[in-house]
């Protein structure tokens, strides 16, 4: 049985992962950690991470939090041997990579920009339509209340067509926006153009448009509840147990 403690248990997505671990016929919900958790609780639940350390004994937490705090929670964690499932984006590269220093030898930290099939989907069917178009855009979906901008979804999108192309776009760039609408060519990364779109309405959508002369192709993964995560945290918790050092994207869990 796989011991699990969900770090943010009382937020949406963390209500969802306390659902589908408790529903997993191979997974124990321990507790839960949450400054905001309310004496209703089916479980235990604890105002800290530490607390949480010192009180129960578990093999994996799961954190769905906030970019400013989960910092804080891997490096509690990781020194205590408890895998780490991180769904919170906004970590550099430069931050993971100091984390993982942190890891034993028989402990992993797994990072995912995204945890839904289609979405990794889309991101290796962009991959592989990188090389055969010149232009290639990412635009991205959330609801209003996400707290980075761009996702990490389009973040690591933008980098692997960056990483499977030999040559950068020639299309106008930031150069051609008006006085007055400086980012309406969206943000550069690595040399693909990103937008985001915040609004109610939205979960989590985002679409590759690729171009060549006279034809488009258009990659797009629509994400319209919650619950749509949990089939690739799932498979995420299960793989801890093989798993050590940093590994990022549900890709290499996939195969």
């Amino acid at each position: 049985m796989i011991t699990v403690a969900v770090i943010g248990c009382m937020g949406r997505m963390g209500q969802a992962v306390v659902s589908a671990v408790t529903e997993a016929e191979d997974m124990t919900l321990v507790c839960g950690v949450d400054p905001a958790a309310s004496d209703a609780c089916e479980f235990p639940v604890y105002a800290t991470v530490e607390e949480a350390l010192q009180k129960e004994s578990f093999q994996v937490m799961v954190d769905f939090t906030q970019p400013s705090v989960v910092e804080s929670h891997i490096r509690a964690c990781l020194p205590a041997h408890v895998h780490c499932v991180i769904g919170t984006t906004g970590l550099s590269d430069e931050t993971l990579a100091e984390l993982s220093e942190l890891c034993p030898e028989d402990t992993c930290l797994f990072v995912a920009p995204n945890f839904t099939i289609g979405a990794v989907l889309m991101m290796e069917f962009a991959k592989t339509a990188a090389k055969f178009f010149p232009e290639a855009e990412v635009v991205e979906y959330h609801h209003c209340n996400k707290k980075d901008a761009p996702s990490g979804t389009a973040t690591r999108t933008a980098a692997l067509i960056a990483e499977n192309r030999d040559f950068e776009s020639t299309a106008p760039g930031s150069e051609t926006e008006i006085p007055g609408a400086e980012g309406a060519r969206g943000a550069l990364i690595k040399g693909v153009p990103v937008h985001s779109i915040r609004s109610m309405g939205y979960v989590a959508s985002q679409e590759v448009i690729f171009g060549s002369m006279g034809q488009t192709l258009t990659i797009r993964h629509d994400s319209w509840d919650r619950f749509s995560y949990m089939p690739g945290v799932l498979l995420a918790v299960r793989a801890m147990s093989r798993s050590h050092g940093l590994i990022v994207g549900l890709e290499n869990l996939m195969d």
